[in-house]
């Protein structure tokens, strides 16, 4: 209930944090919790392809959309974060992620790493979340995942310095890094639901 509450509490203020802010950019969800999250859809994660390089001899091409801007990518994305933070089914959501075809996007292969795990097959998760940090190493909801990932496994050192690595990247304030802290608090053999 107490986590619900801190959920709820933490959204709430993402929320307005979203309405507050001028519209300079567009803004970004990291993927989502372990609970289903509001009724609400994210907003799409930001495209960490590079950008092509230009030659001074080729003429000058017309700039592609990037994912944040291409609606058919945000709706797929949305999707994909409902089938697993709703409906629980994390091999549809794999699909569904993979078919967006941004596997060099963090939070793309976050959550391909996230269903893998919860699924119960903690190599390939292993390797998504590697190539979410090699997107974009100071995504934080890959370390807190990750580091639950390292729980699991009985790596609590290696999850202890995931934890110190959200510590770096936005304090010990923030909801991963307390997820996460809970987590290594519990007596080692703890059934973690996450």
């Amino acid at each position: 209930m107490m986590k619900s509450a801190i959920r709820l509490a933490t959204l709430a203020l993402f929320s307005v944090a979203l309405i507050a802010s001028p519209p300079s950019g567009p803004a970004f969800a990291a993927g989502g919790g372990g609970d289903p999250p509001s009724a609400t859809p994210p907003p799409p994660p930001p495209d960490n392809r590079s950008a092509p390089r230009s030659s001074s001899k080729s003429k000058k091409k017309p700039t592609k959309q990037s994912s944040a801007d291409d609606a058919a990518f945000r709706q797929g994305y949305r999707a994909a974060h409902a089938t697993i933070y709703e409906r629980n089914d994390y091999a549809a959501a794999i699909e569904q992620l993979k078919a967006l075809h941004r596997d060099d996007n963090a939070s793309v292969a976050n959550l391909i790493g996230y269903s893998y795990r919860k699924l119960g097959d903690y190599k390939l998760s292993q390797t998504w979340y590697e190539r979410a940090l090699k997107a974009d190493p100071k995504h934080v909801l890959t370390w807190q995942y990750y580091g639950l990932w390292q729980i699991e496994q009985g790596n609590r050192d290696q999850a202890s310095y995931h934890l110190g690595r959200i510590a770096a990247i936005c304090g010990t304030g923030c909801e991963e890094y307390r997820s996460l802290a809970a987590a290594l608090e519990k007596p080692p053999g703890t059934g973690l639901v996450y």
